[in-house]
């Protein structure tokens, strides 16, 4: 199959996301399928021969984070041109409800859309503002994913449809030959923390409360950031 993955985010910073579609990608590609990904990237950094990047993009709060997006006319005819060159069979976006690539590209496709939903975001007044923009978006597509139940939720409660909830994959493949730090975890045990720890929706402060109560009572434990 020729299929089409639209990343949202910028593929020259680290992101949930866009580790997604990377593994996704290349897993399509691994199983004979010819797979190009189109998203925000500078034209002049090195990416996977399979990337085509839609130029800069630029920051912009998003549901607790900064994401960088590409939007507007410039970025609306590299989405048509990108989607005119590559006549896919499918074409797979993520976050579309994000002004973004994603949304261009479903608004622009011909065929079949099958959009992934990232985020569980609460109904506010930009999203009700927003209402038909988004309905048509969603009239587009023709079959929805959520990572998780929180984001299945969003489309039951706030966008009325739902989704089939398949967790992000992870190629465990990878990580199988990984070996512990020198040190860890240590006879007391170890609790790990992996993510942006300056944006609260990540949960530090969580995980800081806890580990005052838990430290004094199991000496030795250690905590990796």
């Amino acid at each position: 199959m020729r299929i089409g993955i639209v990343c949202p985010y910028s593929l020259d910073v680290p992101g949930g996301v866009q580790n997604h579609v990377r593994d996704l990608a290349e897993a399509l590609i691994a199983g004979g399928n010819a797979v190009s990904v189109l998203a925000p990237g500078e034209d002049d950094r090195e990416h996977p021969a399979y990337v085509v990047p839609a130029g800069r993009a630029v920051s912009v709060p998003y549901n607790g984070s900064v994401a960088r997006l590409a939007f507007g006319p410039i970025s609306a005819t590299r989405v048509r041109r990108w989607l005119a060159s590559g006549q896919f069979d499918v074409l797979h976006v993520h976050e579309p409800l994000t002004p973004s690539l994603s949304m261009l590209a479903v608004l622009s496709a011909r065929g079949p859309v099958v959009a992934t939903f990232h985020t569980a975001i609460t109904r506010s007044r930009a999203m009700v503002a927003a209402q038909g923009v988004l309905q048509l978006v969603l009239e587009r597509i023709t079959a929805r994913i959520a990572v998780s139940e929180l984001a299945r939720k969003v489309q039951v409660e706030h966008l009325g449809g739902s989704a089939w909830e398949i967790p992000n994959g992870v190629a465990v493949a990878r990580f199988a030959g990984a070996r512990p730090l020198p040190g860890w975890p240590g006879p007391g045990g170890a609790i790990g923390f992996l993510g942006r720890y300056t944006e609260p929706r990540k949960g530090f402060d969580v995980l800081r409360e806890a580990w005052a109560r838990l430290a004094p009572a199991r000496p030795g434990l250690r905590l990796l950031v």
